[in-house]
């Protein structure tokens, strides 16, 4: 990957969607076509990350990354293998009710770590699901097989058993205790996960479902944006993976004079200000270096630096400007983030390159770097996180292509579920209409 314009053009993007793409080339198993959550060895499955797996490999197959054949193959293994992995309470089984494990062994598809049963998860996977029941529509027997799957995955996932008898929906649950004691409250990365689940035709939760999560929403003004706040900025990307929210408004939006996207492009240029006014006094911050988001970090510690006392962290959801912070930049979630801004960015792309965060990376850019840890004398990029993660490279993969051709979105256009969802959510305008 490289990037010779002060500006990248499109070609420099292709070339780092290419090399993103990678990681569902090579980070998966043949026989179950399950997606490593991480290049660490050892790295179980993660379903999110298959779900942008398959919504991943269609955009190869239309850029020239790989061929239809191996699209074809890669799909057909993972969703008869979803199809026919255990489902039941038993703590060992795939899923339940078909919903499945946030995790699952990479070789046997089983539950791993006593790992919740989980429900944003299973959506993200969902999504990757129908994404490529619509996109295989050539008349052959295995395109209609994975049409098929798609469709039985689908319909299978008991959304109402998810309410556990209340208004929201729970965020998963495992076997041992039943429920977990958390609801889907707030803005969230939970849209996606309450459009799919209104939009079924088997087990769909009530629209007072939506109503209830719109009412823990939170309004801010930041900086003098004022916009649905959420401090991690992949909150305000996953569900824009599949929907174009360009135009169509819910209730809650219609009130606010906005909508989903604008809100992202509001949320992207907080980070960015934030980042410039940088009041925790981290090194590197600034206009064309940004991006905090949940995250791998340095780990746990106290570390003297300069002549200030700072607290390090290890996977953590950092956000802007509430925090928690800690100087940890992620270059993917400013890249997830170019089609609601591409003016701001396209330069923290070049910036990201001229640090070198791509070189000796197999997928592009690493996950996250921390350069208040720089050495004197070191890299300016300081520490620098050895793994790369499946569903970071998702979002820059589908979120570049949305941002190139909108492919994603008018192919979840045509899922008849999705809208139905949106329809349910209270949502018009725009494209629904």
């Amino acid at each position: 990957m490289k990037i010779t314009a002060d500006i990248p053009i499109d070609q420099d993007l292709a070339d780092l969607q290419k090399v993103s793409f990678g990681y569902f080339l090579h980070e998966t198993n043949p026989r179950t076509g399950l997606v490593a959550d991480r290049t660490r060895v050892g790295s179980p499955a993660s379903i999110a990350a298959v779900g942008m797996a398959l919504t991943a490999y269609p955009i190869g197959v239309e850029r020239g990354f790989c061929t239809r054949e191996e699209a074809r193959r890669k799909t057909l293994a993972v969703l008869r293998f979803l199809w026919n992995s255990p489902q039941g309470p038993e703590r060992d089984a795939a899923g339940y009710k078909g919903f499945f494990y946030h995790f699952l062994d990479m070789e046997s598809g089983r539950r791993v770590w006593k790992c919740e049963l989980s429900t944003i998860d299973t959506a993200l996977l969902m999504a990757g699901v129908l994404a490529a029941g619509h996109w295989f529509n050539h008349d052959s027997a295995e395109e209609a097989e994975i049409r098929d799957l798609a469709d039985r995955l689908y319909r299978r996932v008991d959304w109402r058993w998810a309410l556990n008898g209340g208004a929201t929906l729970s965020h998963g649950w495992r076997p041992e205790r039943g429920f977990l004691r958390y609801r889907w409250a707030g803005y969230d990365e939970a849209l996606i996960l309450y459009l799919l689940a209104l939009g079924s035709p088997t087990f769909p939760i009530p629209p007072e479902s939506y109503a209830a999560w719109l009412s823990t929403y939170r309004w801010k003004s930041v900086y003098g944006h004022e916009f649905v706040y959420a401090g991690p900025l992949f909150i305000h990307q996953f569900s824009h993976i599949w929907v174009d929210f360009r135009g169509i408004r819910d209730a809650f939006m219609r009130e606010h004079g906005s909508d989903y996207f604008e809100n992202s492009r509001t949320a992207t240029y907080v980070q960015r200000a934030y980042a410039m006014r940088n009041p925790g006094g981290f090194a590197g911050y600034g206009a064309e270096c940004w991006g905090i988001t949940a995250s791998d970090g340095p780990g746990r510690m106290c570390r003297t630096v300069g002549e200030r006392q700072r607290r390090f962290f290890s996977y953590h959801a950092r956000g802007a400007p509430f925090g928690p912070d800690d100087g940890t930049v992620s270059p993917w979630a400013a890249v997830a983030s170019l089609p609601f801004a591409p003016e701001i960015v396209l330069p923290a792309i070049r910036h990201f390159h001229d640090l070198n965060l791509h070189m000796d990376n197999p997928y592009g850019f690493t996950a996250s770097f921390n350069p208040t840890l720089a050495e004197p004398g070191g890299s300016p990029a300081g520490w620098v996180a050895p793994d790369h993660v499946g569903i970071n490279q998702g979002p820059v993969v589908l979120m570049l292509e949305n941002y190139r051709s909108g492919f994603v979105w008018r192919l979840m256009r045509r899922s008849p579920y999705l809208v139905e969802g949106l329809r349910r959510a209270g949502f018009r305008g725009g494209w629904l209409e």
